[in-house]
């Protein structure tokens, strides 16, 4: 019951997770008798067990407001009755409940519903509820960002350990100690804890994953990653920020490679190593198209590329990829970036979208041109591949290192000499010398990447040592390896031919060759 001139505060569930409250309390906003619906300590119960992060930063907004309590700051009250939950309901229909739950318990009260969500503060102020909008913090900066300078790419905080940040440029940085001493668990905490107060606050900020154990978010320019117990042995946060934003035009890239841009390349692939700048120069490509008039979209997992607004992000984490794939099909954009392509769904619905004749940019880790080539291998039938992807970019030390082209033809693969064993080949080209480097065909029921360049430079003796390999073991597959050659044989073939297997293992190492054994059916 309500005392006569006593001042009764109800949270709702955003505001107790934005950690809102306590704050009013410390800024002389809010004293008297603040009620803590009984539903919502139940769902901060209920998701801390299942791991979600801003579970953890509402139970750090109780305990303040406990301490605040004892204080004589305010009077800390929970009352009301718990939510039945059967198991079943989505989390978003049970926090709906919760803060039906809250306006009930504030009408029946007099209170005033302290709430960080415009929706629910519209809502009760056409119930003719009092309610007080938190809001957002002053911008006195977060806990985190006193790490960063113009050259930090990464800042890494892990209890027990000192503060370590990555500083430079992709291909040229160094790791740095930034602090005397080493990080408490209290400490890393909090800034988790702020760090998703803050996301749930701001426009630019989402909550990507937040499953037991990791939480992702990207926050601005911040992607921040958190990871906690049982997981990991100790909270740890990873928060990653790119060092430069680069216009295309300062990549200074070969007027043939922008022609390409504008008349034939259609499915790209960004390849390289993590931290060499892939993202960077697929947001370059992206904001190039959008000059250009094009309609352009994303699919990133999280949403870290920063882009204009004409560029909608849709995030992989919020829809099924059957649903990305109908929106996409649907509004028909001119070039999709697909940001991170890890798994086989995310290399088929590339797929399906690009021969759907929507634009595709791909970006993909590998440590080589062809390895981005290779991923698609298994995945789609191989002689679709060069209508799937056209240009291959590979990215080193943030600058455009090799340039692939592919093409579809029927000829015979460089090394065989039976004009019978014509077949369709993928060639891959360097696109500025039209060089081929690599061909790709299947031979038996294998799929053979074959390194055309390097063998030529290591000579005619490679496509002899073929032959005669070939000549000493009738009946058994002999094909090219990256280093040297492959021999597919059964074990039969193994048992009848061990001797002179081991005359070809001799010749082959001699030639400086790896020789290597793969046996059909296993």
């Amino acid at each position: 019951m309500k005392i006569a001139g006593e001042n009764v505060y109800i949270p709702d569930y955003a505001a107790v997770v934005e950690g809102a409250v306590s704050r009013l309390v410390e800024e002389g906003v809010v004293s008297g008798r603040i009620i803590v619906h009984r539903s919502i300590v139940q769902l901060l119960e209920l998701f801390a067990l299942k791991g979600r992060g801003v579970a953890f930063a509402g139970l750090k907004e109780l305990k303040r407001l406990g301490e605040l309590h004892g204080r004589g700051l305010v009077t800390l009250e929970i009352t009301g009755e718990k939510l039945r939950i059967r198991g079943d309901e989505a989390e978003e229909a049970l926090i709906m409940e919760a803060n039906s739950a809250v306006r009930e318990l504030a009408m029946s009260l007099g209170g005033v519903v302290l709430t960080g969500d415009a929706v629910i503060y519209d809502l009760c102020r056409s119930l003719g509820l009092q309610a007080l909008q938190v809001s957002r913090r002053e911008e006195k900066g977060l806990l985190f960002e006193r790490y960063f300078d113009e050259e930090t790419m990464s800042v890494h905080l892990k209890e027990g350990s000192y503060v370590v940040a990555k500083k430079g440029k992709p291909g040229d940085w160094r790791y740095l100690r930034l602090s005397e001493e080493r990080l408490s668990r209290e400490f890393v905490e909090r800034v988790a804890s702020e760090v998703i107060e803050e996301a749930r606050r701001r426009s630019d900020a989402f909550i990507e994953i937040d499953r037991l154990g990791s939480t992702i978010v990207q926050l601005g320019e911040y992607r921040i990653i958190i990871v906690r117990p049982p997981l990991s042995d100790g909270w740890e946060l990873t928060i990653v920020r790119p060092v430069k934003r680069l216009k295309l035009e300062e990549y200074n890239l070969p007027t043939e490679l922008i022609k390409r841009f504008h008349e034939r390349a259609e499915g790209i692939l960004i390849a390289g190593a993590p931290g060499m700048g892939k993202t960077t120069f697929a947001q370059a490509l992206a904001e190039y198209y959008m000059r250009m008039g094009k309609v352009v979209k994303t699919i990133e997992s999280p949403r870290d590329m920063i882009l204009p607004d004409e560029i909608t992000q849709y995030s992989k984490h919020y829809a099924t990829i059957g649903e990305l794939h109908d929106i996409l099909l649907l509004s028909r954009p001119d070039y999709t970036v697909f940001d991170e392509m890890r798994t086989d769904e995310d290399f088929k619905l590339y797929a399906d979208l690009r021969l759907a004749g929507i634009g595709m940019i791909g970006v993909v880790h590998a440590t080589s041109p062809i390895d981005a080539v290779q991923r698609f291998i298994g995945r789609v039938e191989l002689g679709m591949i060069p209508s799937i992807v056209d240009t291959v970019i590979f990215i080193k030390n943030g600058v455009v290192e090799k340039v692939y082209e592919l093409r579809m033809t029927v000829k015979l693969p460089t090394g065989l000499r039976e004009a019978e064993l014509s077949r369709p080949v993928i060639e891959v080209r360097d696109f500025l010398t039209g060089e081929l480097e690599y061909e790709i065909y299947t031979f038996g029921e294998q799929t053979v990447v074959v390194p055309v360049k390097k063998l030529r430079e290591k000579g005619g003796r490679w496509f002899e040592l073929v032959d005669k390999v070939k000549s000493m073991l009738p009946g058994v597959e002999v094909k090219f390896s990256e280093d040297g050659i492959i021999v597919e044989l059964n074990k039969d073939q193994l048992k009848r031919y061990r001797r002179k297997i081991l005359r070809a293992r001799k010749l082959c190492e001699k030639e400086g060759a790896q020789f290597r054994i793969i046996y059909r059916g296993e």
